[in-house]
C-alpha cells in the first residue's frame, strides 16, 4: 500500500475535523453569547477544551463510522474511496458556512462515504445507513424539539414566582455548565466519526485489524483538530443559530444547550449513534422559543435550515462520486 496515499488521506480527515469544529462552533456556544453568558473567546476557549476532552469519551461511534456503513474497500481504490468522501464532505462544510447555514458537518461526511463507495462500486451496507444515520436524523430533531418544549415548560413552572432578574442572572452562570456539557458532547460524537475514517484508513493500508483498540495518536490528532476548528469559531452560523431563529435569553439557553447535551451523552453511549449535534441543538431552540408563543419562532429561518439538512447527503455525496471519478483517472 502506498504509503504518500494513507498520509493524505489521514492528513485530509483531519483537516476535515478541522472544518468541521469551525463549522459547529455555533452549535456548543451561540445561545450562551447570544445571551451575553460568556464573551464570544471565553465561550470558544471552553468549547475547545470541552471538544478536546470529550474526544477520549468513548468510541462506539467510531466503530458505527469504521464498520457499520459502507464494506472496506481494498487497495489503493479504498484510500480513493475515502479520499473523495472527504473531499466532498470539506467542500458541502465550507459552502454551508458561507452561507451561514448550519448543516451537518456529520452528514456531509457520512453523505460522501456513501456516494465515493457507490461511484467506486463499494458495497453500503443500507441496514447501517438506515438504522443508524437516516432514522436519527429524522427522529433528534423531533426530540429535540419536543425535549426542549419540555425542558423549557418546566423551568418556566419551577421558577414561576422567582424574582425575574434574579433567574436570569442566574441561569447565565448556569449556561457556562450547560456550553460546557454541550461542547463535551460535541466532542464525544463528531471528534469519533474522523477517527472512524482514520480507523478505515489503517486497515486498508494494514496498518491496523477492526477490533484493535483505536491508537492513542488517533485520538489525540482527531481531538486537537477539532479543538483548533473550534476556537477558530464559525461566526457566520453563529449568527444564525444565536439570533436570526428567536432572540434567547438566559433560562432559554440553558433549556436549549442541556437538551442538546442530553441527547447526544443518550445516543453515543447507549445506541451508538451518530448523531448530528447540528440538528440537536437547532432543534431544541425551536422547541425552547415555541414556549414562549408559535410565532416567535422565525419558522422561515427554520424551513431553510431543515431543507439544508435534507440536501446535505445528496450533494456531498454527488461531489464525493465527482471527486472519486477525478481520482481513477488520474491515479486509479
Amino acid at each position: 500500500m502506498d504509503t504518500f496515499a494513507l498520509v493524505v488521506t489521514i492528513l485530509v480527515a483531519l483537516f476535515f475535523t478541522y472544518t468541521n469544529g469551525f463549522h459547529d462552533s455555533a452549535n456548543a456556544i451561540a445561545t450562551s453569547v447570544s445571551t451575553r453568558a460568556l464573551t464570544p473567546r471565553a465561550a470558544l476557549a471552553m468549547a475547545a477544551v470541552m471538544n478536546l476532552a470529550g474526544a477520549f469519551f468513548g468510541t462506539g461511534v467510531a466503530k458505527t463510522v469504521s464498520e457499520g456503513l459502507i464494506e472496506t474497500p481494498e487497495g489503493s481504490k479504498g484510500m480513493g474511496i475515502l479520499f473523495a468522501a472527504l473531499v466532498g464532505a470539506i467542500a458541502w462544510n465550507l459552502i454551508t458556512w458561507y452561507f451561514g447555514l448550519p448543516s451537518s458537518s456529520s452528514h456531509a461526511l457520512f453523505g460522501g462515504m456513501v456516494g465515493a463507495a457507490l461511484a467506486g462500486g463499494i458495497d453500503v451496507i443500507w441496514s447501517g445507513v438506515v438504522d443508524k444515520i437516516v432514522i436519527p436524523m429524522f427522529v433528534s430533531p423531533f426530540v429535540g424539539l419536543f425535549v426542549g418544549y419540555l425542558v423549557m415548560t418546566a423551568i418556566m413552572w419551577i421558577f414561576r414566582r422567582a424574582n425575574p432578574h434574579k433567574a436570569k442572572r442566574g441561569f447565565r452562570i448556569a449556561q457556562t455548565v450547560s456550553a460546557a456539557g454541550m461542547a463535551l458532547g460535541h466532542g464525544l460524537q463528531d471528534a469519533q466519526k474522523t477517527m472512524g475514517v482514520v480507523v478505515m484508513a489503517l486497515v486498508i493500508s494494514g496498518h491496523s485489524t477492526y477490533g484493535d483498540p483505536i491508537p492513542v495518536w488517533v485520538k489525540i490528532a482527531c481531538a486537537v483538530m477539532l479543538s483548533l476548528g473550534t476556537y477558530a469559531g464559525g461566526w457566520r452560523i453563529m449568527r444564525t443559530l444565536g439570533r436570526k431563529i428567536i432572540e434567547l435569553d438566559p433560562p432559554q439557553g440553558f433549556a436549549a444547550e442541556t437538551t442538546g447535551a442530553a441527547i447526544m451523552f443518550t445516543t453515543a453511549y447507549i445506541f451508538k449513534a451518530p448523531v448530528s449535534t447540528t440538528h440537536v441543538i437547532t432543534s431544541a431552540i425551536m422547541g425552547v422559543g415555541a414556549t414562549k408563543r408559535v410565532n416567535a419562532v422565525r419558522w422561515g429561518v427554520a424551513k431553510n435550515i431543515v431543507l439544508g439538512w435534507f440536501i446535505t447527503m445528496p450533494a456531498a455525496g454527488v461531489v464525493a462520486a465527482v471527486v472519486f471519478g477525478g481520482v481513477k483517472l488520474a491515479f486509479l
